[in-house]
């Protein structure tokens, strides 16, 4: 094969792997903007949602149920922890290092929970992955062209609710001033809890989304994938959905092209390159704009 024929074939596949961290990547953005937490655990409620859908799955669900039921189970999940774990260390003045300890706590034992429910094995839905179909000269099954369908979907919800709703104008609002916004009558804690439910809710979706790509994980299967999606919102501007929706383009399709080109074993090394050459030009992102003293929106 030339070089010039594996390009198109690695960029399609690029296209399904930005889709699956496109979900991911705003949701983990949208609980970061809202609240300031670096949720470290959010890797592996992508697994236990992961594995919740396996479960039905095996019983005889579809796959949209098992979707579903991943992505309530992990909306559910990142509010309740939200609630009655991170905000109570929260009011009790813990710093940003100090929550970042307090997630990573909360992902060792999400994924050891998952870990001794489920055994130390590899587990794969029961479903089929369809024709291969080949549009624009991709090689793609009906399975990732579902895939990429639901993620412009999704993508495209999220942001008529965060520029178009009343809601949205509320997250915006506490993502820049919370007190201020509590004074004006919002009610901050209801509008967190609704950012938890809808990050966690996409983080559910893109649980199931993933190990239906790959077609096989274990209980560490998330949290691997934690340091792409960090730097998908990171390269987007942490913070901002729709950056990171641009940075989950981006590290998708270098990380498919690199491991067509030269191996797969180099695909987070190449994403991280690209993240490090970017920051090094736009220190907050390519959608970040400077610091100007003042509290900004960043939703």
């Amino acid at each position: 094969m030339t070089l010039a024929s594996i390009l198109v074939p690695s960029i399609g596949f690029g296209l399904v792997t930005a889709s699956v961290l496109a979900l991911a990547a705003v949701g983990f953005t949208l609980q970061f903007g809202v609240t300031n937490i670096l949720n470290l655990a959010y890797g592996d409620l992508m697994t236990a949602a992961a594995y919740i859908g396996y479960v039905l799955n095996q019983h005889g669900a579809s796959i949209v149920v098992s979707l579903l039921a991943g992505a309530g189970f992990a909306a559910v999940a990142s509010t309740l922890l939200n609630r009655f774990l991170f905000t109570p260390f929260l009011r009790r003045g813990t710093q940003l290092f100090g929550m970042v300890i307090v997630t990573l706590s909360v992902g060792i034992i999400v994924q050891n929970i998952v870990l001794a429910v489920g055994g130390p094995t590899f587990f794969a839905y029961r479903f089929s992955v369809g024709a291969t179909v080949h549009p624009l000269g991709f090689v793609l099954t009906t399975s990732q062209l579902w895939i990429i369908g639901l993620a412009v979907v999704s993508m495209v919800a999220v942001q008529a609710v965060l520029t178009q709703t009343r809601l949205g104008k509320a997250m915006r609002a506490t993502a820049a001033n919370p007190g201020l916004a509590q004074a004006s009558g919002i009610a901050t804690a209801r509008v967190v809890d609704l950012a938890w439910l809808l990050s966690g809710f996409l983080c559910g979706l893109a649980g199931v989304v993933l190990v239906l790509n790959t077609t096989a994980f274990q209980s560490t299967t998330g949290s691997d994938f934690l340091v792409v999606i960090i730097a998908a919102a990171m390269l987007g501007g942490v913070g901002r959905p729709t950056g990171a929706m641009l940075g989950a383009l981006v590290v998708g399709i270098v990380t498919e092209v690199s491991a067509a080109y030269i191996s797969p074993n180099y695909k987070e090394i190449f994403a991280f390159i690209v993240l490090a050459i970017v920051l090094l030009v736009r220190p907050r992102g390519i959608l970040g704009q400077e610091s100007t003293g003042e509290a900004e929106v960043v939703l």
